[in-house]
């Protein structure tokens, strides 16, 4: 699924192409990943003038005139991709909604599996919704010191604690393994466990690897793509995700992998012992 280093790449590029455009009109051919019947969403969006792109968490969000909002979330296997022209022949198999926007351009959701979703927002219910989100992970309002405060109020492992959005927006299984890996933390570990050093250690790990993610556009492993249709090229400087039985870049122990809550954990034994 989509983490926040793929969503701001997405967000980064169609803030070259969008911003101006005026959305034209749409076509959904898939109203099952609406939330509204598809007559009322595109009557909400047509004619309103995008005038910036943003992201909240996993979020990619398209603030129009008129004080709506077009929030696209790419679920597992979503892709929001801008074409200059029409939609090209591989974007057919899976295109979900279409929007066809001034200036001779067309914005594309496509969706294999069909987990994402596109809703319709004012500005003071998107406000509303966004505050159920926790803070953003490379925002200055989360210290080290709130982030450690906020694992102290909870016993769930803490890869568990990373991946719930209302706790923290933006991280899933991808980051939280390669940050805990850096921090040196079992994923198991409760998340009341952590020390002060440890909670500040594993903010700085995630703070680091995102930012690494961002500047390679992404992790590829499958289905992502920017909006450019371009592939993520962070997948070979993962150290632990998608790595069990080969070995520790630091010690060359096996890395191994672990299923809770019906997820895969990777980690290394040896560099994150389970401990307390």
């Amino acid at each position: 699924m989509p983490e926040l280093p793929e969503v701001e790449t997405i967000v980064r590029q169609l803030s070259h192409h969008l911003p101006g455009r005026r959305i034209l009109s749409g076509e959904v051919r898939r109203p099952e990943l609406l939330r509204e019947a598809a007559d009322s969403f595109l009557g909400g969006l047509e004619g309103r003038r995008i005038r910036r792109v943003g992201r909240r968490g996993k979020n990619i969000l398209l603030h129009l005139s008129r004080d709506q909002i077009l929030l696209v979330n790419l679920g597992m296997t979503g892709q929001l991709l801008f074409r200059s022209g029409a939609a090209e022949e591989r974007d057919l198999a899976h295109l979900a909604v279409t929007f066809t926007l001034s200036g001779a351009g067309f914005l594309l959701y496509t969706d294999v599996r069909r987990f994402g979703h596109l809703l319709r927002f004012s500005r003071g219910a998107w406000e509303e919704e966004s505050r159920r989100l926790g803070p953003e992970p490379l925002g200055k309002a989360l210290t080290a010191a709130r982030f450690h405060a906020a694992l102290q109020t909870s016993r769930t492992p803490i890869r568990s604690w990373l991946l719930d959005q209302t706790r923290i927006a933006g991280v899933g299984n991808i980051y939280a393994a390669e940050a805990l890996f850096r921090a040196g933390i079992h994923p198991a570990r409760s998340s009341r466990s952590l020390t002060p050093e440890e909670s500040k250690a594993l903010l700085a790990g995630i703070r680091k690897v995102m930012r690494e993610a961002i500047r390679a556009r992404g992790t590829t492993l499958r289905d992502y793509r920017t909006a450019d249709g371009d592939r993520g090229e962070f997948g070979p400087a993962l150290q632990v995700y998608g790595r069990e039985g080969e070995d520790c870049p630091t010690c060359k122990s096996r890395l191994r992998r672990v299923v809770f809550a019906n997820r895969s954990a990777f980690f290394c034994p040896r560099c994150q012992p389970e401990g307390l």
